[in-house]
């Protein structure tokens, strides 16, 4: 396993061996098709890098997923929730397995130095340029799920159901999924018995997948506060109300929720990543304007620390003699996320999987974090879809080493420096996600 996985994984599938989980034929074909087209499958990936788009901008990248989709064979529909391409593809009776990837990229200007590095930028409402780069994986996401479309077309005597396969525009903003559910993607498409997602690690070893059952990433709501007060000159601060004493306050209330209102066996984060007020150092100002973000893994939780940062809000201004509508403003941004919620038993069945496909070493159970993605919503429409958002090792075991030996962190996604390896996590993608697919559409609920 130390070597390049065409020599190291692929050919211990193809050649076979004594391990256990070589031993598995239609892994072995799987691995045979990667193989084949993994050449066309890093120039997509590397044009896909090379040509960011925006959250909810994806235009010409989801013309790209939409030709892919029908070049496999799939019969697909464009602009599901804006820029969403939907491909489906029937195969005679049995489940229905969806797989999703993301599309958007990141305003970050790219400093990783590879040949194939985005150089795009886009016009700003002020007319300034924004440099854009995938700094988050989608790129690989895309490429993976390609790969992915290609081998079930090419097994189709290996499987029967329906796979429905979606592009999904602006994960990055937190406003994609909702968008295509809202277009009808459970209405006017099936709905699907399980649904599945990748996503690249950057702290996981290529060749490797990990799984959380449960609570697997956080909710995450944005939220916008103005706090108000009354202005005036700086040598008089006992005429005025100031807004800026406040906000500071507010920043180390804000704290304590976690840390005396919430369990301490319930994670949670207050981050308070923006604040702004005043114009000089020797004028009260009117408003101080703060951007919160709020993440935990349990709803219930999520809902509790809203309810007392509006507490804190009103008691603080209060205290300065502020009533009415002279109170903080509080509104909560609509592009949050949801908490990721992988259903327990579809989260170790496919674990138990992909032992017998990549080796059992090769798979991790990890801890929950507190990253957001839209994925979840998936799973909370209502309908009972068991969903798994799976996690897809991208750091080369040298780089891995070198860096726990120099005490170094490595770059994580939303770095301008992350970049992912490719020949080995997309390989090990498209080969888990495949056989995946294959093996629920052999599954009764």
């Amino acid at each position: 396993m130390k070597k390049h996985l065409l020599t190291g994984l692929l050919a211990t599938l193809l050649l076979g061996s004594d391990t256990a989980f070589s031993q598995t034929t239609e892994s072995r074909k799987i691995a045979a098709i990667v193989q084949q087209e993994y050449r066309e499958l890093f120039d997509l990936y590397r044009h896909i890098h090379a040509n960011p788009e925006l959250a909810q901008q994806e235009k010409n990248t989801a013309a790209l997923m939409a030709a892919e989709l029908k070049k496999a064979g799939f019969t697909v529909t464009e602009n599901v929730g804006g820029y969403g391409v939907v491909g489906i593809m029937k195969n005679g009776p049995g489940p229905t397995i969806m797989v999703r990837t993301d599309m958007d990229a990141l305003p970050i200007r790219e400093q990783t130095g590879v040949p194939y590095a985005s150089t795009a930028t886009q016009t700003g409402a002020t007319g300034e340029q924004i440099p854009l780069m995938h700094a988050c994986g989608h790129d690989m996401h895309m490429a993976v799920w390609t790969g992915v479309a290609r081998v079930l077309s090419q097994m189709k005597t290996n499987w029967s159901g329906t796979v429905m396969l979606i592009a999904q525009p602006a994960e990055e903003n937190g406003t994609g999924a909702r968008a295509m559910l809202d277009d009808g993607l459970f209405s006017r498409f099936p709905v699907p018995d399980y649904a599945l997602a990748l996503h690249v690690n950057s702290s996981l070893e290529t060749g490797k997948v990990g799984y959380v059952p449960g609570y697997s990433l956080a909710n995450i709501d944005m939220i916008d506060i103005t706090v108000k007060g009354k202005g005036g000159h700086g040598a008089m601060p006992h005429s005025a109300i100031d807004p800026v004493v406040l906000a500071s306050r507010l920043v180390m209330d804000f704290q304590t929720i976690v840390s005396r209102v919430i369990s301490p066996m319930e994670p949670a984060v207050v981050t308070v990543g923006s604040i702004h007020g005043g114009t000089t150092g020797n004028t009260i100002p009117t408003e101080v304007k703060m951007e919160l973000a709020v993440r935990s893994l349990n709803d219930e939780v999520q809902q509790q620390i809203i309810e007392h940062i509006r507490k804190i809000c009103e008691g603080v201004a209060e205290s300065a003699g502020l009533s009415g509508n002279e109170l903080p403003s509080i509104v909560i941004n609509p592009g949050g996320s949801p908490s990721v919620y992988n259903d327990p038993q579809l989260s170790e069945k496919l674990a138990a999987h992909f032992t017998t496909v990549i080796g059992k070493e090769n798979v991790i159970r990890l801890n929950p974090e507190m990253y957001g993605e839209d994925f979840g919503r998936y799973g909370r429409t209502g309908v009972p879809v068991p969903i798994l958002l799976y996690s897809l090792g991208v750091v080369p075991k040298e780089k891995m080493e070198a860096a726990m030996r120099e005490k170094k962190p490595l770059p994580s996604t939303h770095s301008p420096l992350f970049i992912p390896e490719t020949t080995t996590a997309m390989q090990t993608g498209v080969l888990t996600m495949s056989s995946a697919v294959m093996h629920l559409l052999r599954t009764k609920k």
